[in-house]
C-alpha cells in the first residue's frame, strides 16, 4: 500500500458542504487535508469525498470485513454503516465484536450498529439473544454508532416492553435508530416514526417513501443483489435530496467485484439528476445523520477522498482513506489479513425420508418469490402429488422448500415455493435471514437432502446438486462468511450461481433470493425452522388450506 507523508492533488474539487464545484489544489499531510486552494489548474479530474454505503450487512457479501474493504475501495467506497445482525443472530455479541476487530485491521471506516432484533422474532430459532443489557453495553462503544434496524415494527406499534426499552436506551446514548417497516403507511407509520426511528431502507413505492418523509423519516434508496428499489425511488432526489441516503443492504461478492455505491451514483447522474444532490445523498447525508468520522473534503478533515475521471463515466482512479492510497486504477492496495473462524453449527445430516409430507387432499399455501423484492405473495394451489405425498411439480414451477434448525436437534420444516425455476437438482444455504438456519429448495427429496448434507459436512456455506453436479462453497465464519481472498470467493460464488441457473433458475440472484425466504419480518408468506409463517397476521399458518 502506498503512503505519502504529504502530497498534492489538483482538479475540480467537489464541495458538498457548500454545494459547489471549483478548480483547485488540495494538500494532504499526516492523514488530513492541510489546505485547499481555489486556483486554475491543468487537470480535469474530479476530487470528492469518498462514498458511503448507508446501510449494509457485510456478512451478505460472504466476506469478512477486511476482505469486503479490499473490494469496496476499488469503487470509491471509504466507509459503511453496517448492521452486524447476521453474525449477531449466530454468535451474539461475540460475533459483533469479531466484526469490529477484524474491520480495524485494514484502512477502511466500518461503523457498526447494535443489533436490535436478535432473534428477529420469537417464531424461529437463532443462535443467540441480544437483550436490553447487551444493547446498553454495545451503545457505549465509540465504534457503535446507532441502534440497528428495528424490524419488529409490530412490537413498536403495540409498545412491546423490551422493544420500547431498547429504543429508550438508544435515546439515552443519543444515537439514532434505523428502521425496517416495509409497506407501513398511515397512522401506523406515524406511530412507528414517533417512537424515534429515523430511517428506512425497505420502501418499494414512491407513495410509501413520501408518506414516511412527511413524518420526518430519511429514506435509504437500496440497490442490492436481490432487492432493487433504485428505479422506484430515485425521483426523491428532485425535491427531497436532504432526506435521501444510498445503500446496498445486501451485496453478494460477485456483484461487489463489479460495483458498489458508485454504480448508483453513475446511474442517477445519467438520468439527469444534479451530481451534487446525488453525491450529497451518499456522502454528506450519512455523515451528518450518523455523526461519522469521515472527511467531507474540508481543511482539517480526514483525507477520505476519491479521484474520478469525470461525472459521467464516474471511473474511480484513486481512493484514499486517512490519506493512504488504498486503491488505484481498479486495483486494491489493501492486503488480506489472517482471521479466525468462529461458528455455531450442530445440525446432523438429514435423510430424504424426513422430507416427505403426506397430503390430505387439500389445497396448499405456496410462497411466491418475486424478482428484485424481499416481499413475497401467497398463492393457494393444488400440490404436486406422488403416492399420496406432496412433491415438487416442475411443470408448474412449484418446488419443495425446507428450513432446518442448525443450532439444536429438530425436524425439518417444509413448505412449497414458486418462481425458483429449477428443473433438476437442489440448492441450499446457511445464509438464511435472519436466524441463518439451513434453507433449501429442490426438485426431489433426495436432491434437497444431498444439498443440505453438503452444508452439514462443511458446517455452513452454499451448495448445489444436480445431474453431474455436486458443488459447495464453505463459509466457515459463522456459516456466513469466508475468511479467504475476496476475489477468489467472488469467483467461486459466480461459478456456483451459474450452476444453479444451468438447472433452470431464471432469478438474477437465486441464492440471495433464497436467503430471504425465511425472513419472517418481511411479508407475506415465509418459512422458518418452526413452520410456515404469515407476515400479515404475524402468526404461523398451516401448509394445507
Amino acid at each position: 500500500m502506498k503512503t505519502n507523508n504529504e502530497f498534492q492533488l489538483q482538479g475540480r474539487i467537489v464541495d458538498l458542504v457548500n454545494m459547489e464545484i471549483y478548480s483547485g489544489t488540495l494538500v494532504v499531510g499526516e492523514g488530513k487535508i492541510q489546505s485547499i486552494r481555489r486556483e486554475p489548474v491543468d487537470s480535469e479530474v474530479y476530487i470528492m469525498p469518498g462514498l458511503i454505503d448507508a446501510h449494509v450487512h457485510i456478512e451478505s457479501s460472504m466476506l469478512i470485513p477486511s476482505e469486503f474493504a479490499r473490494l469496496a475501495v476499488v469503487h470509491g467506497t471509504v466507509a459503511t454503516v453496517s448492521d452486524p445482525h447476521e453474525i449477531g443472530n449466530v454468535l451474539g455479541v461475540k460475533g459483533i465484536n469479531y466484526m469490529i476487530e477484524n474491520g480495524k485491521k485494514v484502512p477502511f471506516k466500518f461503523f457498526f450498529g447494535a443489533s436490535s432484533c436478535v432473534p428477529a422474532t420469537g417464531f424461529e430459532t437463532a443462535g443467540a439473544t441480544i437483550g436490553p443489557d447487551e444493547i446498553d453495553a454495545l451503545l457505549q462503544h465509540p465504534e457503535i454508532k446507532y441502534l440497528s434496524e428495528m424490524m419488529n415494527y409490530p412490537g413498536v406499534l403495540f409498545q412491546d416492553k423490551e422493544v420500547m426499552q431498547k429504543l429508550a436506551i438508544a435515546r439515552k446514548h443519543n444515537k439514532p435508530v434505523d428502521g425496517h417497516a416495509p409497506g407501513l403507511m398511515g397512522k401506523d407509520v406515524e406511530t412507528y416514526i414517533k417512537a424515534g426511528i429515523s430511517t428506512d431502507h425497505e420502501c418499494f413505492t414512491m407513495e410509501e417513501a413520501l408518506e414516511k418523509i412527511k413524518y420526518g423519516m430519511k429514506i435509504q434508496i437500496r440497490e442490492g443483489s436481490a432487492a432493487k428499489n433504485f428505479d422506484a425511488l430515485i425521483g426523491l432526489l428532485d425535491d427531497h435530496a436532504d432526506m435521501v441516503l444510498f445503500c446496498s443492504d445486501d451485496k453478494h461478492p460477485n456483484d461487489l467485484v463489479e460495483g458498489h455505491i458508485n454504480a448508483m451514483v453513475k446511474r442517477a447522474i445519467a438520468l439527469g439528476h444534479d451530481p451534487l444532490k446525488v453525491l450529497r445523498s451518499c456522502v454528506l447525508n450519512p455523515v451528518e445523520h450518523y455523526r461519522l468520522e469521515v472527511g467531507l473534503l474540508r481543511a482539517g478533515d480526514p483525507a477520505d477522498l476519491i479521484v474520478v475521471d469525470d461525472l459521467n463515466s464516474f471511473q474511480v482512479l484513486k481512493t484514499f482513506v486517512d490519506g493512504l492510497l488504498v486503491a488505484e486504477n481498479g486495483q486494491t492496495l489493501i492486503r488480506s489479513v489472517e482471521a479466525e473462524t468462529p461458528n455455531a453449527f450442530v445440525a446432523a445430516k438429514v435423510r430424504a425420508g424426513q422430507l416427505a409430507v403426506k397430503s390430505n387432499g387439500s389445497m396448499i399455501r405456496v410462497i411466491e418469490a418475486l424478482e428484485g423484492q424481499l416481499i413475497t405473495q401467497t398463492l393457494v394451489l393444488e400440490p404436486g402429488l406422488s403416492d399420496g405425498k406432496m412433491v415438487s411439480d416442475t411443470g408448474r414451477d412449484i418446488l419443495k422448500m425446507v428450513v432446518y434448525n442448525r443450532y439444536q436437534p429438530s425436524a425439518p420444516a417444509i413448505g412449497f415455493i414458486r418462481n425458483f425455476g429449477l428443473k433438476h437438482g437442489a440448492m441450499a444455504s446457511t445464509v438464511a435471514h435472519d436466524s441463518h438456519n439451513v434453507i433449501a429448495v429442490g426438485v426431489s427429496d433426495q436432491d434437497i437432502a444431498d444439498a443440505m448434507n453438503m452444508l452439514v459436512e462443511s458446517k455452513g456455506g452454499i451448495s448445489v446438486t444436480g445431474p453431474g453436479i455436486r458443488q459447495v462453497l464453505p463459509l466457515p465464519v459463522a456459516g456466513l462468511m469466508s475468511n479467504g481472498d475476496g476475489y477468489t470467493v467472488a469467483s467461486a460464488y459466480e461459478h456456483i450461481d451459474q450452476l444453479v441457473k444451468s438447472l433452470g433458475s431464471q432469478l438474477h440472484a437465486p441464492f440471495m433470493t433464497l436467503s430471504f425466504m425465511a425472513l419472517l419480518v418481511i411479508p407475506q408468506l415465509k418459512l422458518s425452522d418452526k413452520g410456515l409463517f404469515d407476515g400479515k397476521t404475524f402468526a404461523f399458518t398451516s401448509l394445507e388450506v
